[in-house]
């Protein structure tokens, strides 16, 4: 059985509405409407017409829709002219171009996922 590569991209187009808990390896481009929980090991790339809703969680993130809730990248967040977002984001690297909207807190952090959480999805002793 082949396993899944890195290169793998799985695409959400626009028309779709997906509601729920999402999750998996490889890449996604999402281009419909996305209700929910995202949690993915490569790539998400949101197009110029998707709409979010709720929790979007992969490597890299690179952003040019419509999204309101918590945005985690693992590595690197881009928020595209296009993009406009509200609602807490982190990432290590975190790049916003000019045109962009945010409304919202930014974490940067280098020490990784666990301390790379926004301060509310930190577990307390």
């Amino acid at each position: 059985m082949a396993k899944n590569s890195e290169q793998d991209i799985s695409i959400l187009s626009n028309g779709i509405k997906f509601e729920g808990k999402l999750a998996g390896t490889g890449s996604l481009r999402l281009d419909g409407e996305f209700d929910g929980e995202l949690k993915i090991d490569g790539n998400l790339t949101l197009g110029d017409n998707s709409i979010s809703n709720g929790l979007l969680h992969a490597q890299n993130i690179t952003c040019n829709g419509k999204v309101k809730g918590t945005m985690i990248a693992l590595e690197k967040l881009i928020l595209e002219a296009n993009a406009s977002v509200e609602g807490d984001i982190s990432a290590k690297i975190l790049v916003i171009n000019e045109g962009a909207a945010f409304i919202g807190k930014s974490n940067m952090n280098k020490e990784g996922e666990e301390n790379n959480k926004p301060e509310y999805e930190q577990e307390t002793e």
